[in-house]
């Protein structure tokens, strides 16, 4: 039986090449626009927050970033906490609210559907992130239809 021959790895190791970037860091022109859309379920996967440090990442490199939380994604906008709201119950339970809380610090505007977040969820405005605005149901397509006659870019963000 062949034996390993080579040391167990060590904190502070290297296993790839970090430092090396393949392709250009592309900067927003002046006035391009990006949407970021989430119809995902909190905690239902990473696409959720790794879709969120996109638009953050979207924002710094100069774009007018917008966030739109529609369906199950609703839930990546509410409140969250135990045994009280702001409270974290475990490592990363709140990664979603600082996210976007950032975003929004940040000037990333962050919408949520009123439909998703009453008919579906059971929630009222007031359990959304403070700066996070609410919208009609109607609003959310032409959200959307505003961004591609902007032609900006748009990242859409799905689980099923």
């Amino acid at each position: 039986m062949p034996a390993v021959t080579k040391a167990h790895h060590q904190k502070g190791d290297f296993l790839v090449d970090y430092e090396e970037k393949v392709f250009e860091d592309v900067k927003a022109e002046p006035g391009e626009k990006a949407l970021v859309t989430f119809h995902t379920v909190a905690f239902e996967g990473s696409i959720g927050f790794v879709n969120l440090l996109q638009a953050t990442r979207l924002k710094r490199k100069g774009f007018d970033t917008s966030v739109l939380l529609y369906g199950p994604g609703v839930t990546l906008g509410v409140q969250r906490g135990f045994p009280t709201l702001g409270d974290e119950a475990f490592p990363g339970h709140q990664n979603f609210n600082k996210q976007l809380t950032k975003l929004m610090e940040e000037g990333g505007k962050v919408y949520a559907c009123r439909f998703a977040l009453q008919a579906l969820y059971g929630h009222g405005e007031p359990s959304l992130i403070e700066g996070i605005r609410p919208i009609s149901p109607l609003d959310v397509l032409d959200l959307i239809l505003l961004h591609r006659k902007a032609n900006a870019f748009i990242l859409d963000t799905w689980t099923v």
